[in-house]
């Protein structure tokens, strides 16, 4: 009969592939127990979007098969990692992880970007929220089909939800056709303030912030007011969106805000009759900023009509064509990035640590 030290001895083979730990100095197995041979424990991953996820149960049973037990009872769960320093916001503090979706320029197709990406995560379980921060032309409610105007309860704004991701827009706020607003920066600074402090946004894992495009007062203000786990910047493949997209790098570099990748929209449309990428944009711009600025290259996402048809008709293409390759680019694109928020939030947690044993040691 197997002891609970030679458990815990061989599940210390397990690594993560992401955070390159072993799982059970993460603290990712709980409850074990043993009783009359049968092993039973649960496994908590970090995520329920790790694309690394299967590979670790595989390699868990395999290292319990190898201690000869045969009845394994194994729970598998997730609790997302906090990617940012929720004892330093009062502002959102039910709020794991907040990434903010930035462009240098517009037309690069961020926002529909956005959408599909928080729809992905909320596909895996969890629980995510979605805050249209383009206060000049805000298109989120339209590309999710949302036409109700938010309830007021107890001085707070309901966000909406669309296929179990909770919404907020200045959408919601006026007629479609006055949605070219025009507000000064002081204004605009205003309104993200509000969306982030007088929004019921309650407990999530992911809040994913669709900035406007530039690094204008919306860009600012977020920075400047919460603490953000990380900025995914979209690019298109050719020259003049790359170029761009690098200035955005440079001011969130300047506010000491993570980077947490880059995604290439657009990169390449499939040809309907033989298949061939067909590169109408360049090719490789997305790369490119990856090598430069030394920051991890998150996917490409196809030119595809159904992408389109689906963000003018409320019906992003993850929900309409969950099978596809457009929808499975965004399913993969939103594992990595969960991915690369564990690892952000390990990195975050082992500096408190090693702060908090630098304060215990006594001065000389």
């Amino acid at each position: 009969m197997v002891t609970v030290d030679q458990v815990l001895g061989s599940l210390k083979k397990v690594v993560d592939p992401e955070l390159h730990k072993d799982i059970v100095s993460m603290g990712m197995i709980k409850d074990l127990s043993i009783n009359s041979g049968k092993v039973a424990f649960t496994l908590e991953l970090t995520t329920p979007a790790c694309p690394f996820n299967s590979d670790i149960e595989r390699d868990v049973r395999a290292a319990i098969a190898g201690l000869g037990v045969t009845d394994l009872n194994l729970r598998v769960t997730a609790r997302v990692m906090e990617g940012r320093a929720l004892s330093l916001d009062e502002l959102l503090p039910g709020v794991k992880n907040i990434v903010a979706v930035a462009s240098g320029k517009g037309g690069v197709g961020k926002t529909t970007v956005s959408v599909n990406l928080a729809l992905s995560l909320a596909k895996t379980g969890a629980k995510v929220g979605l805050l249209d921060a383009d206060i000049y032309g805000p298109s989120v409610p339209l590309m999710l089909g949302l036409k109700v105007q938010p309830e007021v309860v107890n001085n707070k704004i309901q966000p909406p939800e669309a296929a179990g991701v909770k919404v907020i827009s200045m959408g919601f706020f006026y007629e479609q056709s006055q949605q070219a607003g025009i507000y000064r920066g002081p204004i605009v600074s205003g309104i993200v303030k509000q969306f982030l402090t007088d929004v019921n946004w309650g407990e999530l894992d992911y809040l994913i912030i669709d900035l406007p495009p530039g690094t204008g007062d919306a860009p600012l203000t977020i920075a400047q007011t919460i603490p953000i786990t990380g900025i995914l910047i979209v690019t298109t493949p050719q020259d003049v969106a790359m170029n761009v997209a690098v200035k955005a790098i440079g001011m969130f570099n300047k506010l000491n805000v993570p980077i947490i990748g880059v995604v290439e929209n657009m990169s390449y449309l499939s040809c309907p009759h033989c298949n061939e990428q067909i590169h109408l944009f360049g090719e490789g711009g997305g790369k490119k900023i990856s090598e430069d600025f030394n920051i991890p290259f998150i996917g490409e996402i196809p030119l595809h009509q159904q992408i389109r048809q689906g963000s003018d008709t409320g019906k992003p293409t993850v929900l309409s064509e969950p099978t596809s390759v457009q929808s499975h680019a965004f399913e993969k694109a939103a594992k990595v990035i969960a991915g690369r928020i564990s690892i952000i939030a390990a990195e975050m947690r082992a500096a408190e640590e090693a702060e908090a044993k630098a304060q215990e040691k006594p001065s000389a």
